[in-house]
């Protein structure tokens, strides 16, 4: 899938050679993928933070004036942002029939709404594929499981590299639905002690993460407030209960309760920090993301995964080396 340019000659480019297109089409083939992206976009842009996370900010060609940007990071319009994500309607309508369509019934809501999702789907840089049944982690209990690489290349060839030489472990890493608009297109990076820090930095500057559900689990936001945190049992049952559900009836774009969770690969080196249950790497090239895992409706998961459990870190590394979607 490409990714945008912020420069404004390259939004122009890819508007009039129809880059951004093909990527758009991909709706119809990986419909709770958009979804995700629009939930994330529709978090950050919610946020009393945005003008900190909402990065970055659309470049958008105006579809009556190709020569002008209906969108663009030197003029930010929140409010007309809001109202076009507004105008994106549901994926599951969207995939009820022909994309054009789709993109005819869009542009009789707002002009805008087709153009944004065009930018919401090409301007992610990660690479991610909804996780089939059959090569989901269970003990994670959430229907809504992604593959999730969102490291370019070059630090993945870093990362193969220090872990040949150190050897590499599995932890989560926490983080609020609001800030993975971002992470998705500039990756996970240390934020401590920078405008980006949410949370405090107790054991110093780096990538903060835990090989405990639970630790994580809070730096998402879950557990608290209107979140329930469902015994084992009744996990068990929803899972199985979701099991049974068609696929399509899983997608969650209209949901604004939504958190979620990363399960990284870390490199196990001198340079990781581990203060009991928290870990605190430096290195950013460390640390690549695996699998992304989002909640619904104020449900949390099992808050006992450990991931040092062999049985854990088995289910994670089969899940991983199963045959590619």
């Amino acid at each position: 899938m490409p990714a945008v340019c912020s420069r404004e000659l390259c939004v122009f480019s890819f508007y009039t050679l129809g880059v951004m297109a093909g990527a758009a089409e991909e709706v119809s083939n990986g419909a709770e993928v958009v979804d995700l992206l629009v939930a994330m976009c529709r978090a950050a842009l919610e946020s009393s933070r945005k003008s900190i996370i909402f990065e970055p900010y659309p470049s958008v060609v105006d579809p009556y004036n190709p020569k002008s940007l209906a969108f663009s990071p030197k003029k930010k319009s929140y409010d007309r942002l809001q109202k076009a994500l507004d105008s994106i309607m549901t994926i599951r309508e969207m995939t009820q029939g022909p994309y054009s369509s789709i993109k005819k019934q869009m542009d009789s809501i707002d002009p805008l709404a087709h153009p944004l999702l065009q930018w919401i789907t090409s301007s992610n840089r990660s690479h991610i594929v909804k996780l089939p049944l059959n090569r989901q982690l269970k003990f994670m209990h959430t229907p809504h499981q992604f593959l999730l690489t969102s490291s370019p290349p070059a630090k993945e060839a870093h990362f193969r590299v220090a872990r040949k030489l150190y050897g590499s472990t599995f932890a989560f890493h926490g983080s609020h639905i609001e800030n993975w608009h971002s992470i998705l297109r500039n990756g996970l990076v240390n934020a401590s002690c920078t405008k980006l820090q949410l949370h405090g930095a107790t054991y110093g500057k780096g990538i903060y993460l835990s090989p405990v559900s639970s630790v994580s689990y809070g730096y998402s936001g879950m557990g608290k407030g209107q979140h329930h945190v469902t015994t084992k049992q009744e996990l068990g049952k929803r899972y199985n209960r979701i099991n049974t559900v068609q696929q399509g009836q899983s997608r969650f774009l209209q949901s604004r309760n939504l958190n979620c969770i990363a399960l990284c690969e870390v490199i196990t080196s001198k340079d990781l920090q581990k203060h009991g249950d928290t870990w605190v790497c430096p290195i950013s090239d460390h640390v690549c993301t695996r699998f992304f895992f989002v909640y619904e409706n104020g449900q949390v998961g099992d808050a006992d995964i450990n991931t040092q459990d062999i049985r854990i870190e088995q289910e994670i590394i089969r899940a991983i080396e199963t045959k590619p979607i």
